[in-house]
């Protein structure tokens, strides 16, 4: 089983979809221009930073990702904040202000009903059938990012046209509705998705090249694959030059919340160590809150208060413009 767009590519990989600055309309252009699917990262950009990132990429096949807004867990965020004051006073930075909850949401998916796209993907829920049903009357496909098998089942249920099956391994966050984070490994998340959705699966988490996604194809566990981390230090990446010389540096990764307020695997750094178990569940009050300390860390060159989303292969991340990647795992997957 497949779908239209999955069946249009020479190479069965995409891009994953970065938030935050790694994703940039030059890598999406360079994956999808080397046989593969790039993806535009829409959650946290302004409705017209969103619009001119995906307008810039229009003369060629891409998907944009969206982030699903949540209600409030009503956790605790000033007890957190009051926590990890000292951090801000460290890189005299002033605590960042929520702004809003659902990061432009309800615009970002009118335009997209306006200006329509290729396929459109979610991040931490899923449409629901409403919303599938008017994304389908554009033309556009629609996948659905997912974390766990019940997940899986609500976003079939809803008409989605394909899995992005997200393991533990993967960089970033956590794709689970309910900011969960469950351990559950790829391969085996793979299978038990199988078992409740004939949908494609698109299988993210881990993944460093075409020998790593071989095995995954040949087996029909999966029908493409996401790969993020492994574009994290090519040119058209936007990644931080800290967060680049930390991927081969920094020896572990682990899934927090301390950054951001919902479960992320990135570097091990010390603001990690000391802050994860206090850390609630609260998203994106965290992720707004700490934003200013963060940048701080980023200008200054400082890793031990940067979020660095990696995931677990990132020792492998190849210095190579993407498209030479994209080439070489072709190559690897006899395409």
């Amino acid at each position: 089983m497949t779908t239209s767009i999955l069946k249009q590519l020479r190479v069965p990989v995409v891009g994953a979809p970065m938030a935050g600055g790694p994703s940039t309309p030059e890598l999406a252009r360079a994956v999808s221009e080397a046989g593969g699917l790039g993806m535009i990262a829409g959650g946290l950009l302004t409705l017209e930073a969103f619009a001119a990132q995906i307008d810039s990429v229009r003369d060629v096949t891409i998907g944009v990702n969206l982030f699903l807004p949540e209600e409030s867990s009503g956790a605790d965020v000033q007890a957190y904040a009051e926590r990890v004051a000292p951090w801000f006073e460290r890189f005299d930075a002033e605590p960042g202000v929520l702004p809003r909850r659902d990061d432009f949401y309800a615009d970002k998916f009118a335009w997209l009903l306006a200006h329509p796209v290729p396929v459109v993907s979610s991040t931490f829920a899923t449409f629901d059938a409403d919303e599938v049903a008017t994304l389908h009357s554009v033309g556009t496909e629609v996948w659905a990012t997912v974390a766990t098998a019940s997940d899986a089942s609500v976003a079939t249920a809803n008409g989605v046209d394909a899995l992005v099956v997200q393991g533990p391994e993967a960089g970033g966050h956590r794709s689970t509705f309910d900011g969960s984070a469950p351990e559950q490994p790829l391969t085996e998340l793979l299978a038990a998705v199988r078992e409740i959705s004939q949908l494609p699966r698109i299988a993210a988490g881990g993944l460093m090249d075409g020998n790593d996604v071989a095995p995954l194809l040949d087996s029909g566990a999966a029908h493409a694959v996401q790969l993020g981390t492994a574009l994290l230090n090519t040119p058209e990446a936007g990644t931080k030059p800290v967060h680049r010389q930390q991927l081969t540096r920094a020896t572990d990764t682990a899934v927090t919340r301390a950054f951001s307020g919902r479960p992320a695997r990135g570097l091990v750094n010390e603001f990690m160590r000391e802050n994860s178990e206090a850390a609630p569940l609260a998203y994106p009050d965290l992720h707004y809150l700490t934003a200013p300390l963060r940048a701080k860390a980023a200008a200054q060159n400082d890793p031990s208060a940067l979020s660095m989303w990696a995931g677990t292969g990132h020792r492998r991340a190849q210095s190579k413009p993407a498209a030479e990647l994209v080439a070489e795992w072709a190559r690897q997957l006899g395409r």
